[in-house]
């Protein structure tokens, strides 16, 4: 079933269940899908790799609201920015723990021989590739960074 669909089916049931930070989260995610749609040079229809990025973003978004609002003091801000994040997340793939990301790392540094921070870049690029959507941008970069720094 494809995100759009499964968006659709999660508003009805939010709206008949009067889940208004539901609802509100699934709409951000729901117009995502139609701008990402409508813009230039997109494709009829979104492939699943468009769709997880797209998903990502919308997470990031709110997390990064909600950390400027805690250090702000406005919690009250805040907690709303986590629970759509808690919504949206569920559209995406399970997360891998930062050991089975840190696996992935190592294979990837062994197969390409990379040998200091220079390489980050490659190992970056494939780890990314091969985790996308299964695991955040930052999370990959800090344990690469920590595994060429040594």
């Amino acid at each position: 079933m494809a995100l759009q669909e499964k968006v659709m089916n999660d508003m009805k049931v939010a709206m008949k269940a009067k889940d208004t930070v539901a609802l509100e989260s699934l709409r951000a995610i729901k117009s995502a899908i139609l701008l990402a749609k409508t813009d230039k040079g997109a494709g009829a229809e979104l492939t699943e790799e468009e769709e997880i990025k797209l998903v990502q973003k919308l997470v990031k978004q709110r997390k990064d609201s909600a950390a400027v609002y805690q250090e702000q003091g406005r919690n009250d801000l805040a907690e709303p920015e986590l629970a759509q994040v808690a919504v949206i997340e569920r559209f995406l793939p399970e997360q891998l723990t930062e050991e089975e990301i840190e696996k992935v790392v190592v294979q990837t540094i062994d197969s390409i021989g990379a040998s200091g921070m220079q390489d980050m870049g490659k190992v970056m690029g494939m780890v990314s590739k091969e985790l996308a959507g299964q695991a955040d941008g930052k999370t990959i970069s800090t344990i690469v960074k920590a595994k060429l720094s040594k």
